[in-house]
């Protein structure tokens, strides 16, 4: 990779608000994070130097951060469908097309609930349990993080 290409990243990781950012390709893996300024406010990059891995790096999600009392009672019996890697989240396959779900819809198993886009690669992702869904918790079209929570369905 070269540094023209990482300064593209890290112009991607200002246009979308991304605070980190991770990739692997072929034993190639640079991790890129943004920190708070210390004067100003401002982010700035942090660049981890690139490290040929012959074993894929495994990071650990981020622990849920805590919710209000009031919440955590309503949500308490719904299931999370969280994200399973780092992309751009869509809820139809295409602009003009429907939502793939929408709140009170039933899911099962199988249904493809969204579109997580990831390095040009469009991957559908479902639900992976039954129940009707309750709250969708992303917006079209926005970044969306490794565990981040998508979707709260309440079981059936």
């Amino acid at each position: 990779m070269e540094i023209k290409d990482i300064r593209k990243l890290i112009e991607l990781m200002r246009e979308n608000d991304l605070t980190e950012f991770e990739m692997e390709d072929q034993g190639f893996r640079i991790s890129l994070k943004r920190r708070a300024a210390e004067e100003g406010g401002q982010s700035v990059p942090a660049v981890t130097m690139p490290v040929p891995s012959a074993t894929p790096a495994i990071t650990p999600p981020s622990p849920p951060q805590p919710a209000p009392a009031e919440k955590k009672d309503e949500e308490a019996d719904l299931i999370p469908i969280k994200a399973p890697m780092v992309g751009t989240f869509y809820r139809a396959p295409s602009p003009e097309a429907d939502p793939f779900v929408s709140v009170g819809q039933e899911v099962e198993e199988d249904t493809v609930v969204c579109i997580i886009e990831a390095m040009k690669v469009m991957n559908e992702i479902k639900a992976e349990t039954k129940g009707v869904i309750r709250k969708i918790l992303v917006e079209n079209a926005t970044p969306v993080e490794f565990g981040q929570v998508l979707f709260l369905v309440e079981p059936r």
